[in-house]
């Protein structure tokens, strides 16, 4: 049963990594999506089915979902810890500063969106809040939610009264023009390209992700402290549940923000606010789904295992992949791939790595990059045959 209770912890956090690709690669693949703009290039019908189909059902959830496992994943560290009668907080300290080191370099040199670093700063929140109880750690994250949601609504007026100036249009176009110029030539020039980008959503990162990506790390929290992912079908009603509420008031969210996501800064900012309350939602409708079907379904838990335990590399290898297709590391192809093929691209990046990672995992413990940032944490190397796990953190 613990075998089992790891396998489907991994494959779900498996299942996120592809729903994040289908979504980073539209911001890897277009200096137009970064400004917020759809591709003029492609407007076809199909162009449009594709961009609306992965607004609705994909974006802003997933990276929801893979925060929920974080928080749920904090937990299985303390108790590893206290198992071992080691001192947990040095070791989760510098597993944050190897987080941190690896998500500033990812942003630099590879993805501006890059998640690490926020993974980072939360954690120290996670440190603070680990002996709250499992009710107030949900209270607090539907406070952080509200209070976003609030931000986005005073944005949102602020835009109606002629206060925000911002992202106009033709400040959109210069801005992608820009990226897509710097994007297409040498290194030094992409670089260049991915610290700009950085200065100027910086303050987003602060005010706007980070207390998203707390709130939902709490909920993992919660959902660790409570146990529920040890004995799911104790918890079925409580899924049930989950998925009658994701599916309905998730959905009918994630409309309003499809709707919203390509028409000026009012709707959008209304959007955003709907999304934050209705997300978080959805997401958990995934999720609860994706657990309910998993002992049905054991060879794609099995397949999505492998991916999900060596997450972080697979994150990782995703932008290095990206940026050799669109960016002048390789073949520069920024704005030239339309969104139905960069789904396409997308799922067969990721059925590569689902064979990688089964590849890799017959003769090692970790992947390669959670070797590292397990040392970094223990400060001593980690064991190598892949035999040897008898549970992990």
């Amino acid at each position: 049963m613990t075998a089992a209770r790891i396998t489907s912890v991994d494959a779900l956090r498996g299942f996120s990594l592809l729903g994040i690709l289908v979504v980073n690669i539209a911001f890897l693949a277009s200096g137009y999506r970064m400004a917020g703009m759809a591709e003029p290039a492609f407007v076809s019908p199909l162009d449009w089915a594709v961009r609306w189909t992965v607004t609705l059902l994909m974006e802003n959830k997933f990276y929801l979902l893979f925060s929920f496992l974080f928080g749920y994943s904090f937990t299985l560290q303390v108790d590893s810890a206290v198992r071992r009668g080691k001192a947990f907080v040095p070791m989760f300290l510098r597993r944050l500063a190897g987080l941190f080191l690896l998500g500033l370099a990812h942003a630099v040199l590879l993805f501006p969106g890059d998640i690490l670093t926020t993974y980072a700063a939360v954690g120290l929140a996670l440190l603070l809040f680990r002996k709250i109880s499992p009710r107030t750690a949900v209270m607090l994250a539907v406070v952080l939610t509200s209070l976003l949601a609030l931000g986005f609504v005073l944005l949102a007026v602020l835009a109606m009264v002629g206060l925000d100036k911002t992202g106009t249009v033709s400040h959109g176009v210069a801005e992608a023009v820009h990226s897509d110029a710097a994007l297409r030539g040498s290194g030094f020039q992409i670089i260049g390209e991915h610290l700009r980008k950085l200065s100027l959503i910086v303050v987003l990162r602060v005010l706007f992700q980070g207390p998203a990506v707390l709130a939902a790390c709490l909920i993992g929290l919660a959902v660790g402290k409570l146990g529920v992912l040890r004995d799911l079908p104790a918890h079925t009603a409580t899924l049930r549940r989950l998925q009658w509420v994701g599916f309905t008031i998730g959905l009918g969210g994630a409309f309003v923000y499809t709707l919203s996501a390509w028409h000026g800064s009012v709707n959008k900012f209304l959007g955003e606010a709907v999304d934050l309350v209705t997300a978080p939602l959805l997401a958990a409708a995934y999720a609860a789904t994706f657990l309910r079907l998993l002992p049905y379904l054991p060879r794609i838990g099995r397949a999505l295992a492998a991916p999900g335990r060596m997450a972080l590399s697979n994150y990782l290898g995703q932008s290095l992949i990206c940026s050799l297709i669109f960016t002048g590391y390789g073949l520069a192809l920024v704005d030239r791939v339309s969104p139905p093929l960069e789904v396409l691209i997308a799922v067969a990046v990721f059925v590569a790595q689902v064979f990688l990672s089964h590849w890799w995992l017959r003769s090692h413990r970790y992947g390669p990059v959670e070797w590292l940032l397990r040392a970094l944490t223990y400060w001593s190397r980690p064991g190598r045959g892949a035999h040897q796990r008898t549970g992990r953190a």
